[in-house]
């Protein structure tokens, strides 16, 4: 593990034990990935695509081209850039082009991802390039939850803002 990950103040998954948590050493592999996760995917639920998408852009800097951590940060970046073309621009086009790649960064990323449900992701992702109205009041599911974001949430994204 890089130590430019490492951050011990994050805490467990709230439920399961997905792919990124080290039960037999009570962290996680990547302590800031999860950070942004859980930032990202509150942001995103409460609508602020564009948030959402600087705290999964900022972590994705950390890892290098082709690692899975890299992927899914990509991807997730795609999902955040794709749902603010469809709702803020109305850009099914560009919607549509920005999930193509996140499904393809997705590809061979596991299914519970630092606790984020990737098959329903990718699901509705899918559905979403015939069907855009799929995207309408959905939100991404972390630890079998759909976070809301907080003032922590909005704090942590100025923070990435230097």
């Amino acid at each position: 593990m890089d130590e430019h990950t490492r951050d011990e103040s994050v805490g467990p998954p709230v439920r399961g034990e997905p792919t990124g948590w080290l039960p037999e050493q009570d962290r996680w592999e990547h302590g800031t990935l999860r950070r942004a996760t859980i930032h990202g995917v509150a942001l995103y639920n409460a609508g602020e695509y564009h948030d959402s998408h600087d705290c999964f852009e900022d972590e994705w800097y950390n890892y290098g081209r082709g690692s899975t951590e890299s992927k899914f940060l990509h991807g997730m970046v795609q999902v955040a850039a794709g749902a603010y073309k469809h709702v803020d621009f109305e850009d099914d086009d560009g919607m549509r082009s920005l999930f193509r790649t996140a499904l393809q960064y997705f590809r061979d990323v596991p299914n519970d991802y630092y606790g984020v449900d990737l098959l329903d992701v990718r699901t509705v992702l899918t559905n979403a390039l015939t069907d855009p109205t799929v995207l309408a009041g959905w939100q991404v599911t972390l630890d079998e939850r759909r976070p809301e974001a907080t003032e922590a949430d909005f704090a942590y994204v100025e923070s990435l803002e230097h």
